[in-house]
Parts: C-alpha cells; sequence; structure tokens
C-alpha cells in the first residue's frame, strides 16, 4: 500500500469539494443570467454559500452587459486550484499555468452539465408529480425554460407530448462533444 493506494481516493475528495463549490457558482451565475426567483429558498442557500468569496471579487471584476463575470471567473479559479491539487496529487508538480488551461474545457463541460441535469430532474419530476409546487423545482424551470421555450414553440403539435426536452438535452451532448475534445487538444499542444 504505498502512495498509488491514496491517490484516487485523494483525487476523488478534491473533485468533490472543488466541484461542489463550482457548481454553486455556476448556478448563482446561471439563476442571475435566466433572472431566477432570489428570494426562492434555494437561491439564497447558494447566494449564502458564495457570498464570501465573490462578493470581494466583484469589487475587481465587474459585471458587464447584466452578466455577473465575477462568478464566471471565480468558478473558474475554483476549478484551476481543483486541477492544480490533481495535478500535484497524480505527481505532475506544481503547473499553475497547465492548471488555469485545464479548468477552461472544465468550467464549459460543468454548465452544459448543469443545464443537462436541470432539464433531466425537471423531466422525471413532470413524470412522477405532474403540477406540484417545490422552490427547487421553480428554480429548475426558471433555469431549463430559455432553452426549452424557443425549442417548444418551434416544435410541432405532438398531441400533448413535449419532446423539447430531448432534443435540447440531443444539443447539449453534441455541443459537448463538439466543443470540449478541440478545447482539449489545443490544450494539450499548448502544455
Amino acid at each position: 500500500m504505498g502512495e498509488g493506494y491514496l491517490t484516487t481516493p485523494a483525487v476523488f475528495l478534491v473533485q468533490v469539494v472543488f466541484g461542489l463549490y463550482a457548481t454553486l457558482v455556476v448556478l448563482r451565475f446561471l439563476l442571475q443570467l435566466t433572472r431566477a426567483d432570489f428570494y426562492n429558498p434555494v437561491s439564497q442557500l447558494i447566494v449564502k454559500a458564495t457570498k464570501p468569496l465573490l462578493n470581494p471579487l466583484r469589487r475587481l471584476v465587474p459585471g458587464v452587459a447584466g452578466m455577473d463575470i465575477a462568478s464566471l471567473i471565480l468558478a473558474w479559479i475554483v476549478l484551476a486550484i481543483e486541477q492544480l491539487l490533481i495535478l500535484a496529487i497524480i505527481g505532475t508538480g506544481f503547473q499553475p499555468g497547465a492548471a488555469l488551461l485545464l479548468a477552461i474545457p472544465e468550467l464549459i463541460t460543468l454548465i452544459i452539465n448543469i443545464f443537462l441535469f436541470a432539464i433531466l430532474i425537471q423531466v422525471v419530476i413532470s413524470w412522477i408529480n405532474p403540477g406540484s409546487y417545490n422552490p427547487a423545482i421553480s428554480l429548475i424551470s426558471s433555469l431549463t425554460e430559455p432553452l426549452l421555450g424557443p425549442v417548444r414553440r418551434r416544435m410541432p403539435n405532438m398531441g400533448g407530448l413535449d419532446l423539447s426536452p430531448m432534443v435540447v438535452m440531443i444539443g447539449l451532448v453534441l455541443l459537448e462533444m463538439l466543443l470540449i475534445p478541440p478545447i482539449r487538444g489545443l490544450i494539450g499542444q499548448l502544455l
């Protein structure tokens, strides 16, 4: 039981802790972007969890066109620290430049995955308990409607069957498949 024995659990713990916080920060960005209800209890949890690191960064990074750029930068920094720790754990040394670059596709993947899981949760809830109110479901609807609404309006009437979640999820998976490998390849060439 040498060094390698603890490597995988250590990497897992780093990914869970930093990934969870980055997810909260990206959710805050996306919920603000989609103008979700910030008085919702789930929104308040996200705001309180991200406020200590985000507020000081907002003094340095202003918003642009109504977008909270500081949230995106904070998520990128959190993911870069995650990558830096993973690189150190697996024994490649201290590489801050590599970590900053590797965090870019991670951030894009995180954003796409948040939308994928939000749509999937919304679909499952609509099957299990349609029409019920829950603060989390309300936020998920606010988050997904900017993607689902335009597709839903362009889809032909399927007799009450809404196929827009499937179409959007296929589009998101294709976007990830077409976008992430070239970015990772380019980063691999730079490193």
